[in-house]
């Protein structure tokens, strides 16, 4: 697990001072026209310097309106997927978050509305058991076919999740709050989230 500080200086983003034209290109031709409006979740995308974590290889289509292929079957989601998620989940800076992705990027942007964030990659999300102090906030970056109980353990009573669902083929935002120690996921909005194949369901027998 990782923990980052949770109020990054700009001297640590030099980029913070002036934002790139495709960053700035992306908020405007991607987010504001789907309705990612928030100015503190269209601040702290900006203040990311997304080519920073894809492969060399991709960064120069970092701002491109897709997801892009990280290596090991995973994948950064598109910018809009990140920016409907943020805009959902709305973080103070009173959060404590954890975020489970297979990048560092989305923990940075969060890190950038100076909440508390620690991270788990997919696989130690999965066998995390529960492990952990417990948090106001869970993302997961990508799509999930089952949350497992021991990531559900990690979320504080009355706490959030915002993550990618698949439901029949298709990926959706979903939401969740815990209550009386059960998480109910709500799907919302159909949108391309790369799938997490550490979160698949079981195989079921069928005759």
């Amino acid at each position: 697990m990782t923990t980052l500080d949770a109020r990054p200086s700009t001297a640590a983003r030099p980029n913070v001072a002036q934002p790139s034209a495709a960053r700035r290109a992306m908020i405007d031709s991607q987010l504001r026209v789907s309705g990612v409006n928030d100015p503190a979740v269209l601040a702290a995308i900006d203040s990311v310097v997304r080519e920073d974590f894809v492969p060399d290889a991709l960064k120069a289509n970092a701002y491109i309106d897709r997801a892009l292929p990280l290596g090991g079957g995973h994948f950064l989601p598109a910018p809009l997927a990140h920016g409907r998620m943020l805009m959902e989940a709305a973080p103070g800076a009173a959060d404590t978050v954890l975020v489970v992705s297979p990048s560092g990027y989305l923990a940075a942007v969060v890190a950038a509305f100076g909440c508390t964030v620690s991270t788990l990659s997919p696989a130690e999300a999965v066998a995390a058991k529960g492990k952990g102090a417990a948090v106001s906030l869970i993302l997961v970056d990508g799509a999930i076919e089952q949350l497992p109980a021991g990531l559900a353990a990690r979320l504080a009573e009355g706490g959030r999740i915002v993550t990618g669902l698949i439901e029949r083929g298709v990926t959706r935002l979903a939401i969740g709050t815990k209550a009386a120690g059960a998480v109910t996921l709500l799907p919302l909005a159909e949108i391309g989230f790369p799938v997490l194949p550490e979160f698949a369901a079981p195989e079921r027998w069928s005759f």
